[in-house]
């Protein structure tokens, strides 16, 4: 089989269309495709944060949220797969306990620390551009984005952002505190 079709060459790429329930071509900026993109984006950025990881649990787990990030984008794109709101509660059990383990959070801080916590750091960024791209799809398009989703968008944001400071604090560095100057 060859990956190539040469269908997509003029700038359009087949989508299925609940509405019709048919196939059709959109142009490959369509905000859908802008949001596909978004989504794969962050799943394929998050392989490459696994890459940096040495900690199984945490490999696994990210493994986890790139299986869902494939059904949330299948889902965008038309598919009738389900996606559950145990998986945004998982999340949340997560975050607490790794919440739990760190210490209070008073100031911003620099994304940074080691490589692989310096890399969830820009997979949170991504993930809340994907996040973004997601309110603004069920916005504008009138897309039926399940609220699910969005729950689990956020909340995933938010783990790896706590993720990075438990690597940070596990591998016995220092947050590097953000104070604002006030101008004068």
């Amino acid at each position: 089989m060859v990956i190539y079709t040469k269908r997509g060459d003029k700038g359009e790429t087949s989508m299925y269309d609940q509405a019709s329930a048919q196939r059709m071509r959109v142009s490959k900026d369509s905000l859908k495709v802008e949001t596909l993109g978004a989504i794969d984006e962050l799943n394929s950025f998050l392989g490459v944060t696994i890459s940096f990881s040495n900690i199984p649990e945490i490999t696994i787990y990210l493994k986890e949220v790139q299986k869902n990030l494939l059904t949330i984008g299948s889902i965008t794109a038309g598919s009738k797969l389900r996606f559950s709101a145990s998986e945004t509660k998982k999340l949340e059990k997560t975050i607490d306990k790794l919440e739990g383990e760190l210490p209070v959070l008073a100031n911003f801080i620099l994304p940074g620390g080691t490589s692989f916590s310096s890399h969830l750091h820009y997979a949170r960024s991504l993930c809340r551009r994907t996040e973004r791209r997601m309110v603004t799809l069920s916005k504008i398009q009138r897309e039926k984005v399940k609220p699910q989703i969005l729950a689990y968008l956020n909340r995933l944001s938010d783990y790896l952002f706590m993720l990075a400071r438990k690597v940070i604090y596990d591998a016995n560095l220092k947050e590097e505190v953000w104070v604002g100057k006030k101008t004068e």
